[in-house]
């Protein structure tokens, strides 16, 4: 039976959260499959040291603490649109991926933990989105584009011009927004209902094959092309919350099938040995992916090892040049517009390049984001020195900025619904732990 036969098939919330149940369940059998792998001899000193989930306990947030969320929560306020009630993925643009659109479902449910928002205005903001991703038009009517206009719900390109058939679906992306889902299902199941609604429409089973995650393309011929999605870190990142619905992604869990170490500055960093030549697809090492997973899921026993790697390295690098180092990709206030900085990709550590693969180092930056995400999780005197860089790079009336340029310290200006719903991410981990509490 499909997924969407057995939602069809539910007929009240004890039924679906039984469902659910059972998939929590799933979860932690494969987990322990996947410590079972590591005895492999290759890997077996990734594992000997094992970091703590975070070296910081939850807290109530400062008055300062309070200030920097209300400065991202300005970003939504601003930029929720009332036709559809979905949020833009950049400022005054209206437009959205899923990513970007899960970061401000994730932010409605940072504001309301952080009592920014009370329940009327939390379940009116919710009620509104979940209504306008239920009526999304589909592409080859299965699963959401890649791109939609947030005024008028069209599906549009990466240019927000609109596409009548549309360019494709995001297995990562949508990975990506079953972690809201979840967290309402879970926490908040006066809207179960209303997810159920949305997944309905959604012919999940067309991006699952054996365990892999696919996305959908199309082609310069006007055809539509399949390819796996996910590389180490985001890969297993989305992969959870496909498995906390109940879907086989048993292979794109995999931390160990395709994981090569590389020796940066004495740590062994974790990156994926499929190559962009062979796969087509470039295999960045960034902050995102891992701070999510700790913030959201909270880590499990492999996730935090190569977390701590990935944020230790970039301290290292610190040390080595002066250079102030949280990377992560980000939109940019100039061209190319996107970068993604990395710790490693394409063969070279410290790479900073666009999505085509072609060269961006002079616009890598500190990540707003990945400075919020590590010092929320560890609180080291380094990320300290991180959140005093990045003190003033915000505007109190419209949001953060992605993050300050390393050629020339000066603010990178561009105000996301990534970057903001990740603050607020971050600062909600901060005060009550991880924001996925399944079975609660």
């Amino acid at each position: 039976m499909s997924f969407k036969q057995g939602l069809i098939r539910a007929r009240s919330h004890l039924i679906f959260l039984f469902g659910l149940l059972t998939a929590f369940l799933l979860v932690i059998w494969l987990e322990g499959i996947t410590l079972q792998q590591t005895s492999n001899d290759k890997f077996t000193d990734l594992m000997e040291t094992t970091h703590p989930q975070s070296s910081v306990e939850p807290r109530p947030l400062t008055a300062e603490e309070q200030a920097w969320a209300k400065t991202a929560w300005a970003y939504f306020k601003n930029n929720t649109m009332p036709e559809t009630g979905l949020a833009n993925s950049v400022d005054n643009y209206n437009s959205s991926t899923l990513w970007d659109t899960s970061s401000y479902l994730m932010a409605i449910i940072s504001a309301h933990r952080l009592e920014m928002i009370g329940d009327t205005e939390f379940d009116s903001r919710i009620i509104i989105a979940l209504k306008s991703l239920a009526e999304l038009p589909l592409f080859d009517k299965q699963l959401p584009n890649k791109v939609y206009n947030t005024r008028t719900l069209a599906m549009v390109d990466y240019k927000n011009q609109v596409s009548k058939d549309g360019i494709g679906w995001s297995a990562i992306d949508i990975g990506r927004i079953l972690v809201p889902f979840n967290v309402l299902v879970w926490n908040h199941p006066q809207h179960t209902r209303a997810v159920e609604k949305v997944l309905t429409n959604w012919e999940m089973d067309n991006m699952l094959r054996e365990g892999s995650m696919f996305g959908a393309a199309v082609n310069d011929q006007g055809k539509t092309i399949y390819l796996q999605e996910g590389r180490l870190g985001y890969e297993e990142y989305a992969a959870k919350s496909f498995n906390l619905m109940g879907m086989d992604v048993s292979v794109a869990l995999d931390y160990f099938s395709h994981l090569n170490l590389v020796d940066i500055y004495g740590v062994d960093i974790a990156t994926d040995s499929r190559t962009p030549e062979q796969y087509q697809a470039h295999n960045y090492v960034v902050s995102e992916p891992y701070i999510l997973d700790g913030i959201e899921f909270g880590w499990d026993r492999v996730s935090q090892e190569l977390a701590w790697r990935v944020y230790q390295v970039q301290e290292k690098r610190f040390q080595d040049t002066g250079i102030l180092t949280a990377v992560s990709e980000d939109n940019i206030d100039q061209a190319p517009y996107f970068v993604y900085n990395t710790v490693f990709t394409d063969g070279e550590a410290w790479n900073a390049i666009t999505e085509s693969g072609e060269d961006a180092s002079d616009f890598k930056t500190i990540s707003t984001k990945a400075v919020f995400g590590w010092h929320m999780l560890y609180g080291t005197d380094y990320t300290q020195r991180l959140m005093d860089k990045i003190a003033d790079a915000h505007d109190p009336e419209r949001g953060w900025y992605s993050g300050i340029y390393e050629v020339g310290d000066k603010p990178n200006k561009a105000i996301t619904a990534n970057t903001n719903g990740i603050v607020l991410e971050t600062l909600a981990f901060r005060q009550s732990g991880k924001l996925l509490r399944v079975g609660r």
